[in-house]
């Protein structure tokens, strides 16, 4: 530990050099930058502004965001109790350039720089783009620690690299996709929809994570389309279904602007009157659209005007609450257990508080006070904490699927928590932070075409896309081979 503790010749004679440039406008430009960083208030920043726009982008600033706090903590609560050593004298560098705020902490490694480095890393390997953008300003900040004198040389070299570490290992939790869209084998018949002739397009003007309004985009690419906007007070479905009743069999083909419970409504019509669906990605994350290949307005409409389309398959559960039985079609996922709950408590949180903090804290009550569920899966007797099943078979394995290879496999990826071992949650805990879930025997995965439930004591609600069910004792899980038709570019 005593090389981390001494500040070397090298050191003494870079800062010097650095103290020795020449006055310019920069010095103002470099002291304010470094200053805006503290507590990584200027990386917050660019990531919001990332955030706005959908795709590689927002995915690199969530990425930064954990990448930036593993940094922030291994710097600056391990780093820096381990490796005590003293900063630079304000002496060192010219008065204009010193912090009116000199830091107190130890010198070594650089916080700042570690933040700097890892939200860097972490945004470029979502987006090369992006990130070559933003390596500039990620090493003026590095810098500007030794310009105005709060750092040596080397904090700044060993930040970087507990940055760039930091943003490697997200993947171990979080592994990187591609950004292409899933196979499927299955080319299907849709009619050419100019300007959105015979077309009935949802829209839902509250999707997204900003809530704008996609009226204007769906206008652009289907003009003579028939929107129709959800009503709160009425089922989706039973909207949908009156309108093409009143149309007399004159739409020929069904679009929706909105988030993934919208679309999964839409979807669901449209499987069932086998109509083909043209979607435009308007919601927060837009999992399903990801999957399909379809990343923004442009894409829905170069497919509709040229007819071309694919088969997929959709999941489909039928709910028995006793007296009467109801089916639900959906597109990504379905849930049993704790993930229902939290969808009910997230949704009164955020009658008071925003969407994201309103998430996190159901999600922390519902693990608290999770009770067990006894169930009877395809015949065979368990306890499990929670039952996720997916439309498709999803990778990667382990706690966090992420996407599908193939929208055509004719499976459910099913993945369930045991209750009916010691600590188990403790054991999924464990194994999810190692990265050992396939080695675990608290967590199962299977691949099935289909998934009966039966609860052995009470009623429970399923989630489909997110969006609460009915309560029932017994759900009958399948895949329904190629029973959604949707418009997607041949080049795609």
């Amino acid at each position: 530990m005593r090389p981390f503790r001494q500040v070397g010749r090298t050191d003494r004679q870079l800062i010097r050099h650095s103290a020795n440039l020449p006055r310019t406008r920069a010095d103002d430009v470099l002291t304010s930058l470094s200053k805006s960083a503290n507590k990584g208030m200027l990386w917050w920043g660019v990531a919001a502004v990332l955030a706005t726009k959908k795709g590689p982008t927002r995915r690199g600033a969530l990425r930064g965001a954990a990448a930036i706090a593993g940094a922030s903590m291994t710097a600056n609560l391990i780093g820096k109790p381990l490796f005590p050593r003293r900063r630079p004298a304000a002496e060192e560098v010219p008065i204009n350039r010193r912090l009116v705020k000199r830091p107190t902490s130890s010198s070594f490694p650089s916080g700042h720089s570690a933040s700097a480095a890892a939200f860097a890393t972490a945004v470029a390997m979502e987006s090369p783009k992006a990130g070559l953008a933003i390596a500039p300003l990620a090493a003026a900040v590095a810098y500007s620690r030794v310009h105005t004198g709060v750092h040596w040389p080397s904090d700044v070299g060993a930040g970087i690299a507990i940055g760039i570490g930091a943003a490697a290992l997200t993947r171990h939790w979080w592994p990187l996709h591609p950004d292409t869209p899933a196979r499927t084998a299955h080319r299907a018949d849709a009619p050419e929809m100019d300007d959105g002739v015979d077309m009935l397009a949802v829209v839902n003007p509250n999707s997204g994570v900003d809530g704008q309004d996609p009226t204007e985009d769906v206008k652009f690419a289907w003009p003579q389309a028939t929107l129709l906007y959800p009503d709160a007070k009425t089922d989706l479905r039973t909207q949908i279904e009156e309108e093409l009743h009143a149309r007399g069999g004159t739409i020929r083909a069904l679009a929706v602007a909105g988030g993934d419970g919208t679309v999964a409504a839409v979807a669901s019509v449209a499987a069932d009157y086998g109509l083909p669906l043209a979607l435009i990605p308007a919601g927060t994350l837009n999992h399903f659209a990801r999957d399909v290949g379809l990343q923004s307005m442009p894409d829905a409409d170069d497919a509709t005007e040229a007819g071309t389309a694919v088969g997929i398959d959709l999941g489909e559960v039928e709910i028995d609450g006793g007296e009467e039985t109801e089916r639900r079609w959906f597109v990504n996922t379905a849930s049993i257990g704790g993930y229902p709950e939290m969808v009910r408590l997230r949704e009164k949180l955020q009658q008071r508080h925003p969407k994201w903090p309103s998430a996190a804290i159901a999600l922390i009550r519902t693990l608290r006070h999770a009770k067990p569920l006894s169930v009877r899966l395809n015949g065979t007797d368990a306890e499990i904490w929670w039952l996720f099943v997916g439309n498709g078979t999803y990778a990667p394995k382990g706690f966090t699927p992420s996407r599908r290879p193939a929208l055509d496999t004719g499976l459910l990826d099913i993945r369930y928590l045991r209750a009916d071992l010691p600590y188990s949650r403790l054991r999924f805990v464990l194994a999810t932070v190692m990265s050992t879930l396939s080695a675990s025997h608290v967590y199962q995965e299977l691949d099935l075409p289909a998934l009966d439930v039966e609860l052995r004591d009470g009623n429970r609600r399923v989630a489909t896309d997110g969006e609460v069910g009915p309560l029932g004792n017994e759900f009958r899980f399948r895949a329904r081979s190629s029973a959604l038709t949707i418009y997607r570019p041949l080049t795609t």
